[in-house]
């Protein structure tokens, strides 16, 4: 059984480890619990869609450039654990970090940014109710959050972040962008020649 202590040499060990592939990811996406994964899950599709690779498939894909990790992180039951994730983060090449959390004490996206600050943290509230706990952030440390729920425009952000630095991931968005822009003129056009009962039917 891996415990909190395993996961933390881990992190330690990938901080200091000679640079590479596979100890330095590009993104980071952490969860408070595995029942938030099927809320986060929108992340690792947008970074999919946009060519990265998980770490543990940088094998299998090749063509990769970009990678993101994933650990479940949380900030109440393995606050040693946070700290370490944090604390490596610049060490082990982390350039952004996608945080989700549920509950009405939904921690970790804020704790998380103030220990690895300066890399950015961009939160995620698992639920509505979570929203309130990661935006509330005092003045002077800051984090980037989205819609509860809205994992997806978290990994799109978290690209964002990257795209400045990498031509390759900037013109991936750019071609998502336009590819989003395409699918509303066809449906727009759609409405337009078949009018609303024959758009309702199609």
């Amino acid at each position: 059984m891996t415990t909190v202590q395993d996961l933390i040499d881990r992190l330690d060990a990938e901080a200091n480890a000679d640079a590479g592939p596979e100890t330095t990811p590009d993104v980071g996406i952490i969860m408070g619990s595995d029942s938030d994964l099927p809320t986060m899950e929108g992340a690792y599709d947008a970074l999919d869609e946009l060519g990265f690779a998980e770490q543990t498939d940088f094998h299998d894909a090749p063509d990769a450039r970009f990678t993101y990790e994933s650990y479940v992180v949380s900030a109440h039951r393995t606050p040693d654990l946070m700290y370490a994730y944090g604390e490596t983060a610049t060490d082990r090449g982390l350039d952004v970090i996608v945080a989700g959390a549920g509950g009405k004490s939904a921690d970790l996206p804020n704790m998380t940014a103030s220990i690895a600050y300066p890399i950015p943290v961009i939160g995620v509230p698992v639920q509505e109710k979570s929203v309130d706990s990661v935006i509330g952030m005092p003045t002077g440390a800051p984090i980037v959050a989205v819609d509860a729920g809205k994992s997806f425009n978290a990994g799109l952000s978290a690209a964002q972040v990257l795209a400045r630095e990498h031509d390759a991931i900037e013109e991936r968005l750019v071609a998502y962008h336009e590819d989003l822009q395409g699918g509303v003129a066809d449906v727009s056009a759609d409405l337009h020649d078949l009018g609303i009962d024959g758009f309702r039917e199609r």
